[in-house]
């Protein structure tokens, strides 16, 4: 599967290693991550050869030919929720995933849209099996 992955750039990099830890997964389990790169510590390097105009028309892109979208909501970011709500007005499945006692955007917490699974994990093997679970579900739609 095509599995468009959304995680805070601007907003701050504090959960990196998270964002490995799903990249690496998605990857391993053979599916195609467009976005695996913004795992990458030196990622404003790379995004930072492209205008706004052009990570705007190329992740919408992106989100618009996936068939899922998983995002790590732990660190609040505009675009993750954008690329969230993006994702379900095409009617994609969407995870949204965070750490237990984030502060995250009750506009996600409260979402009860069709297509939209919450993990809220405590440790790296629950955010795994939540994932894994999210993954499976996808081969039955």
């Amino acid at each position: 599967m095509n599995i468009y992955f959304s995680c805070s750039i601007t907003g701050g990099r504090n959960d990196q290693q998270i964002y490995i830890t799903i990249t690496n997964l998605l990857l391993t389990s053979g599916h195609t991550v467009p976005t695996a790169h913004l795992a990458d510590a030196n990622i404003d390097e790379l995004e930072g050869v492209l205008s706004p105009e052009q990570t705007y028309q190329r992740d919408c892109r992106w989100v618009a030919e996936c068939d899922a979208v998983v995002a790590e909501a732990s660190t609040p970011s505009h675009g993750v929720g954008y690329e969230i709500a993006l994702a379900l007005s095409l009617g994609k499945p969407v995870l949204c995933c965070y750490q237990k006692g984030a502060r995250v955007s009750k506009m996600l917490t409260g979402n009860t849209t069709n297509g939209y699974t919450r993990l809220e994990y405590a440790s790296g093997e629950e955010l795994r099996a939540g994932l894994n679970t999210f993954l499976e579900s996808l081969k039955t739609e």
